[in-house]
């Protein structure tokens, strides 16, 4: 409340989270301090402020859960979250609705499919595979490696983002997706392995990049394919 004192701002982006999967397996309670209590918090203090804030929530895909083969997820679908983030993500998204619908705050929720881009955080698959490269170490694959992502360039999303500021509708759902980017997560990663070879990366006994992939045991409700 204090800073929104200080700076009067016109509008809010919640791009804060704790986002990722296999630390919200690992330990949850951080995800819904920060994702759910951290999120109230920002709506409360917007609520007070008593001056009229646009907060644009950017949300996330994994809210709507694992689609099949077929299909797209559009923002009519059902939110069905399968992990400890994914439910923080969906709870922070009914919050933001509901503090629209009950109090009036001029909110708007986005929800992306996967980022990619320069200074990524490195626990993420495409950083964290380079990283691994670099070093020579063994580049876990979840499961077969088949699950599909749909990837989202991180200057898109900022578009998507700014568009929405401008141009959304109060109290609507807008999905960013990456336009027909599907890709499974070992042909990522085996493309990494190819690009990192092309720039010369060399290894003990000189293997090929490829080479260090190893397919590990798949993690507690892995979703097969987001799409939007």
């Amino acid at each position: 409340l204090k800073i929104l004192k200080l700076k009067k701002p016109f509008a809010i982006f919640n791009l804060a989270a704790e986002t990722h999967v296999d630390r919200s397996i690992d330990s949850p309670k951080s995800f819904i301090e920060s994702n759910i209590c951290g999120v109230f918090n920002l709506l409360e203090a917007i609520r007070e402020y008593k001056r009229k804030i646009k907060l644009v929530h950017v949300s996330t895909d994994e809210v709507y859960g694992s689609l099949d083969n077929g299909g797209l997820f559009n923002e009519q679908s059902p939110y069905q979250p399968n992990s400890p983030y994914a439910a923080s993500k969906a709870s922070s998204d009914h919050l933001v609705r509901a503090w629209n619908k009950t109090y009036g705050l001029p909110t708007i929720i986005s929800n992306c499919s996967n980022n990619f881009g320069p200074f990524q955080f490195p626990e993420k698959l495409i950083p964290h595979m380079i990283i691994k490269i670099k070093q020579s170490q063994k580049l876990p694959i979840y499961g077969d490696g088949c699950q599909i992502r749909d990837w989202l360039s991180v200057y898109d999303h900022i578009d998507g983002i700014m568009k929405i500021i401008y141009e959304g509708k109060i109290g609507a759902t807008y999905n960013i997706g990456g336009a027909s980017s599907e890709v499974q997560n070992i042909q990522i990663v085996r493309k990494i392995c190819d690009l990192m070879d092309d720039f010369g990366i060399k290894h003990p006994d000189n293997i090929k990049s490829t080479d260090l992939i190893e397919f590990v045991h798949d993690r507690p409700g892995h979703d097969k394919r987001y799409a939007i």
